[in-house]
């Protein structure tokens, strides 16, 4: 049976009661209202938090990056995962302590968590002025003002369905490197996998025209972006719900029309509806980086059969041979879930040999969680939490000497790498990523400034040129770790 949220009884104790009404000594709106805006959770968060960041500005709002400052601090929460949940719900009641020690008068929660648990939030966490769900991130302006009109004070609920969804008209402040950017072209999803609570917070499959798609894809390349990462809950799904056959081809064969892209990365591909026609447009395409994210979640059958994931082991081992088969060369990226109730001893060593086996490029390891309201929460033979980490940990051990193996044998290869910047934890070291290497996700090919060949590579400040953010350049391989890569750049940089 499904239950309310839960906040544990030690944060309850730093909540802070709102002000109300006449009580406020805020009395007008400033010209000028500060906000101060915290982004939890995955890239599909961190687009909305642009969105609403662009609408904040575009409506007159001033940004600050210290929340001390700020007279609405907005946390855009994730829910997906309790470690999730618990990360929203702590930084809500860290910000809370900002309508004593700071200039903060309202406190918003967003996102997927306040989506899914409303009212509980607003009854659980006094401190908070307002939930705003993912059907109202189009409305923050509006939303804010109302918080803030004299004598209009009051806790409320912003909630709709369905979720905001986006378009190329949307203004938008893009966190991070301003030469990547993650373009969102669906919201909610049509699957039915027991252990997720996505469709509950973020509903069914909406997708986005493929005009809309590319009419942005052309802006952020005038803007200097050159790589974009294509993100939703079920990509390979794309255009389903607009009738499309075949909607992700169709939209790839539009998105690499679009000069100044250099590398186009789609991101979650579910491991059904994988057509040659798509894997053929991987291969042949030189901007649609070779690389594979697709979650497998597990390769015991009767796993998948109580995660409800279609296929079975035999069809999952053919479709990796099929895809490494069409596209030479690809970097296939996977996630697997360990402890879903009923994972034997016996299941969970046929997943970590078959992580042996297979040698992935890249492994995720999630520990299952009950989910309120998803039917694997109503499953018994649950697995104890101490022998959950036991099982990623072995499985993230044997990743670990995969990726080694890996690493070390790219050694003397010559590879294009996009050059990210200088690195924030040694000095006189450039970061970029060749296309195998996704950003935030995975590793970094690291460049020292003073063993480079026939390209000059050095800080700000010298008489000598760096090769910028954005730029490509090619680089010899010359040593190699777990994750990362260490290099040289032997050419200039590419076009």
């Amino acid at each position: 049976m499904s239950q309310p949220l839960i906040i544990p009884r030690r944060l309850k104790s730093t909540a802070v009661a709102p002000e109300s009404g006449d009580q406020s000594p805020h009395k007008t709106l400033r010209a000028k209202t500060t906000i101060g805006f915290v982004n939890l959770g995955c890239s599909k968060n961190q687009v909305d938090s642009e969105i609403m960041l662009g609408t904040l500005v575009t409506e007159g709002f001033q940004l600050t990056s210290d929340p001390q400052q700020a007279d609405v601090v907005i946390v855009n929460t994730c829910g997906f995962i309790e470690e999730a949940k618990e990360e929203s719900i702590n930084t809500i009641l860290e910000h809370g302590h900002l309508k004593k020690t700071g200039t903060c008068r309202v406190l918003i929660a967003a996102g997927c968590l306040a989506q899914r648990y409303q009212g509980d939030l607003l009854k659980e966490l006094p401190e908070l002025d307002a939930v705003v769900g993912t059907g109202e991130f189009g409305k923050i302006g509006e939303i804010c003002r109302d918080l803030l009109a004299p004598k209009k004070r009051h806790r409320r609920l912003w909630i709709s369905q369905p979720p905001y969804l986006y378009d190329e008209l949307a203004p938008r402040l893009r966190l991070g490197k301003q030469h990547s950017a993650y373009v969102k072209i669906a919201e909610g999803c049509n699957r039915n996998c027991t252990f997720c609570a996505i469709p509950l917070m973020r509903g069914k499959q909406r997708s986005r025209p493929v005009e809309s798609i590319v009419a942005e894809a052309r802006r952020l390349a005038e803007e200097g972006v050159r790589e974009i990462s294509l993100i939703s809950q079920d990509t390979i799904n794309y255009g389903v719900d607009l009738g499309l056959r075949q909607g992700l081809v169709r939209l790839l064969r539009e998105l690499v029309k679009v000069d100044g892209l250099r590398w186009i990365r789609p991101f979650y591909l579910y491991p059904q509806q994988v057509t040659d026609e798509l894997l053929d447009l991987y291969a042949g395409e030189a901007k649609i980086t070779k690389y594979i994210d697709m979650p497998l979640q597990h390769i015991n059958d009767r796993m998948l059969n109580r995660m409800h994931r279609l296929g079975n082991r035999a069809a999952i081992e053919a479709l990796v041979d099929r895809i490494r088969t069409r596209i030479p060369n690809v970097t296939f990226r996977t996630a697997f879930i360990v402890g879903f109730p009923g994972e034997t001893d016996a299941a969970f060593t046929e997943l970590r040999d078959y992580v042996e086996q297979a040698e992935f490029d890249r492994v995720a390891v999630f520990l299952y969680s009950d989910e309120e309201e998803t039917p694997a929460a109503d499953l018994g033979e649950k697995v104890e939490r101490e022998v959950m980490e036991e099982r990623r940990n072995a499985v993230l051990s044997v990743q670990e000497s995969i990726m080694s193996a890996k690493g070390r044998a790219k050694i003397g290869s010559i590879l294009d790498v996009l050059i990210d910047g200088w690195s924030a934890e040694t000095n006189g070291v450039l970061e970029g990523r060749h296309e195998g290497l996704a950003p935030e996700i995975d590793g970094v090919v690291s460049i020292d400034e003073d063993s480079t060949s026939n390209a000059q590579v050095r800080r700000p400040g010298s008489n000598k040129s760096a090769p910028k953010p954005g730029d490509f350049c090619t680089v010899e391989i010359t040593d190699a770790a777990a994750y990362d890569l260490v290099g040289r750049i032997v050419g200039q940089s590419l076009s």
